[in-house]
């Protein structure tokens, strides 16, 4: 999200910013925690048994923080920023602002969360150690035994199980990274996600005759797998493309002073939802669908579009490669993005046709030749004419 203090996880709440990186936390993180000192105060008939047991699972969480710090400051080391850190009852999410450019450094990265880990059970270890209260670990149990023993066991057990090649956990994404340093990014992703997704299998399948939770991690990383899969298909098969050839072309404007009955009949005309309000040769504001419909319901037709629309969009060059109009800033905000050329309105970048774009090209290099999709272009650098193009711009200019 590119609004300040808001995670991209609905019912998060704002803990605070350590280290320029806000921290957040989901509610239902807090219903662990009551649920766990409930059973913890059941299992031992005592309130310090149920504080036990909240203290060792938000000592548990403390250092899942600490490992999603580990990855954000390791990427911070090669100009990555990170958006936030959510902490769920899984585990914790570090939001970066994009992947490693190279294979190398996604290594690092991935094993910085572990490491932290390692750091934490090493300190534990010597703190027990030489402070002479070391006990056995077969007196240990979820509810009873030391408790910054308990979180040196499971800190090993962090480590031991994010390793685990499943992506995308972080094993899987330093298996990526190695398959990446001796085969096409691309290729490496999916055999990761296919490993990963097998890892989840057997995740699942343990999970129905033991642990319920481990069904839980199954769906997360058979899910997880499958999306990064996904996104990392369509930047490759996105890879040289331009805002203007996927852009919209033939697409309608408003002006600041027509009204939600105007937008109304545009709406019923057409296909298109979101419209650009062009004021002169300048966009103003983008009217959202949503925004129209409520408004008409709560202000009347007869209300200026200048009042209902948005006035913070996302702009795009026409000649601006198409993976910036994908930024998870520009996608969180789910309008259409008004394409420049010259400071002049040429098209639209919608979800819609970007998705178009990506099947109608997955569909040509699929038979083995490059899509030539620029529009304007009589013949692609093959010497051949285009199976498909674009058709020329029809779109109404600012003003029109």
């Amino acid at each position: 999200m590119t609004a300040k203090n808001k995670s991209s996880f609905g019912g998060s709440f704002h803990l605070g910013r350590l280290l320029g990186i806000d921290v957040h936390l989901h509610f239902t993180f807090l219903l662990l925690l009551a649920f766990i000192g409930l059973s913890h105060g059941l299992a031992g008939r005592s309130a310090a048994a149920a504080l036990s047991g909240v203290l060792f699972f938000a000592g548990l969480f403390v250092c899942v923080l600490f490992h999603e710090f580990g990855h954000a400051l390791a990427a911070r080391r090669y100009g990555i920023g990170t958006r936030d850190i959510t902490l769920l009852p899984i585990g914790g999410v570090a939001r970066l602002e994009r992947m490693p450019d190279k294979p190398s450094q996604e290594f690092v990265v991935a094993l910085a969360g572990p490491a932290v880990n390692v750091v934490i059970a090493a300190a534990l270890f010597a703190g027990l150690w030489f402070g002479g209260h070391w006990q056995p670990l077969a007196t240990l149990s979820p509810t009873h035994g030391n408790l910054f023993e308990r979180l040196l066991v499971a800190n090993v057990f962090l480590v031991v199980f994010n390793l685990l090649p499943a992506f995308p956990m972080d094993g899987g994404r330093v298996l990526r990274a190695v398959l990446a340093m001796r085969m096409p990014y691309a290729r490496a992703t999916r055999i990761a996600a296919r490993i990963g997704q097998g890892m989840a299998a057997v995740f699942g399948f343990a999970g129905l005759f033991g642990n319920p939770m481990l069904l839980l991690i199954a769906v997360f990383v058979w899910i997880g797998a499958a999306q990064e899969a996904a996104a990392v298909e369509m930047k490759t098969s996105f890879a040289g493309a331009t805002v203007r050839e996927a852009m919209l072309t033939d697409f309608r404007t408003l002006g600041p002073r027509q009204t939600l009955a105007d937008a109304a009949r545009l709406v019923l005309a057409g296909s298109q939802q979101d419209f650009p309000v062009v004021d002169g040769d300048s966009v103003v504001g983008i009217l959202a669908h949503r925004e129209l419909f409520l408004a008409l319901r709560e202000q009347g037709e007869l209300t200026p579009v200048a009042d209902v629309m948005r006035r913070e969009f996302a702009v795009l060059s026409a000649d601006a490669p198409l993976e910036t109009a994908l930024t998870p800033e520009n996608v969180a905000k789910g309008l259409a993005m008004p394409v420049l050329d010259r400071g002049r309105l040429v098209g639209l970048v919608t979800a819609e046709n970007v998705g178009e774009f990506f099947m109608i090209r997955a569909a040509l290099q699929a038979r083995g030749g490059r899509a030539a999709l620029s529009p304007g272009s009589a013949t692609p650098s093959s010497g051949r004419p285009p199976r498909w193009a674009p058709p020329p711009i029809l779109g109404r200019q600012p003003g029109a």
